[in-house]
């Protein structure tokens, strides 16, 4: 059980409050509320299971994080799992962190979405729902979901969703299977009303690591990203690169010989970012409560029924590791881009067991190297 931690002139709680708000501004939480899910995707982070664990976090425990969160930050929070839609207090715990004044989000595979699932999302006052799709032929996307169906399940859950008046996006992991009908994807994306799409570079844990041998070679990460820099100024949707700190660096590239600068003005929040998040302004929790980097980089970095997260958020080693940019190690150290990229932590993690690594899929040679 979490204790609840009173927002009282206690020295050490207020130290902690302190460190936390000074050690980074916290964005974005991905919080994984259930590991249970309907859906047997191939490359589940989660390798999530049929059957809700008895130890997840309670709805009382939740509500206990949600203060503890509010008391120093105000990150958007993205209800995930597994399938979120399967956790019955799902909108419970939405609601409770609205009314904190956070703003909640769920991430689904979308075939739980009802019209009344979507009128009860439209009540709490979600703004904004992602769903998962990793093809535009329905068959390929059931082969990759593990499910016969899942790909016309998802798309009704759209629908209820559009009728429901919330914006949603839809989000694709980038494997060998999919590579080449990207084009494809974005435009079927475009077609479905979405408001963004965001493409996931595939990171080998859960049973992703069984698709170790489906992530596309360097080369092809590099194309991809460039093709998704140029598609940027032509649709009329949001596009975002996750997993794929690689972009930022691209970015710029592109940028300089485009003769252009980088600003809000002209590249919108991707001049306000930068690559790899975890630790820095984005963190994990689990079902079970532990606190990780991000989803893919499993290192336990504390669990809030045993401390409190600003205490975790502003003191885990693993964290300021990560902020300490002079850290990181091989290439990804001495490269001038690598406070706006830094090279994804959870690929250096997965390849070496070191999470400070050089990212692996980077063909990049810094201009420093060798001198």
């Amino acid at each position: 059980m979490i204790k609840r931690h009173k927002t009282s002139p206690d020295l050490e709680a207020g130290s902690w409050r302190l460190k936390a708000e000074a050690a980074s501004p916290l964005r974005i939480i991905a919080w994984e509320i259930t590991g249970v899910c309907n859906l047997k995707c191939a490359h589940c982070r989660a390798s999530a299971v049929n059957e809700r664990d008895p130890n997840e976090l309670s709805t009382e425990e939740c509500f206990s994080l949600i203060d503890n969160i509010a008391s120093f930050s105000n990150p958007v929070i993205i209800l995930t799992g597994g399938e979120p839609l399967m956790r019955e207090d799902v909108f419970d715990i939405a609601k409770y962190g609205m009314e904190k004044g956070l703003r909640m989000v769920i991430a689904t595979n979308g075939t739980l979405i009802t019209d009344n699932v979507a009128r009860k999302m439209a009540e709490v006052g979600i703004p904004r729902v992602s769903v998962s799709l990793d093809s535009a032929i329905p068959e390929v996307h059931d082969k990759f979901r593990g499910v016969k169906g899942a790909f016309e399940a998802s798309l009704k859950g759209l629908e209820a969703v559009k009728r429901a008046g919330i914006d949603f996006q839809i989000n694709t992991t980038i494997t060998k299977r999919n590579i080449n009908e990207i084009e494809d994807i974005l435009n079927f994306v475009i077609k479905t009303g979405a408001v963004a799409h965001h493409i996931f570079l595939l990171v080998p844990t859960g049973r992703g690591k069984e698709l170790v041998n489906e992530e596309i070679p360097p080369k092809d990460y590099e194309r991809v990203l460039n093709w998704f820099y140029d598609k940027k100024k032509e649709v009329p949707i949001q596009l975002k690169a996750t997993c794929a700190p690689h972009f930022y660096r691209i970015m710029r590239q592109r940028a300089k010989e485009e003769g252009r600068k980088i600003t809000f003005q002209t590249h919108g929040l991707d001049a306000m970012t930068r690559g790899c998040l975890g630790g820095t302004s984005f963190c994990f929790i689990s079902h079970l409560g532990q606190v990780q980097p991000c989803g893919y980089l499993e290192i336990d970095c504390g669990n809030v029924r045993e401390r409190p997260f600003d205490e975790i958020w502003g003191n885990s080693k693993v964290f300021n590791d990560l902020r300490d940019f002079s850290k990181l190690e091989g290439k990804c150290g001495i490269c001038e881009y690598k406070k706006v990229c830094g090279g994804c932590r959870a690929r250096a993690y997965a390849r070496t067991g070191n999470y400070l690594a050089e990212e692996p899929y980077c063909v990049y040679e810094p201009k420093i190297k060798g001198k």
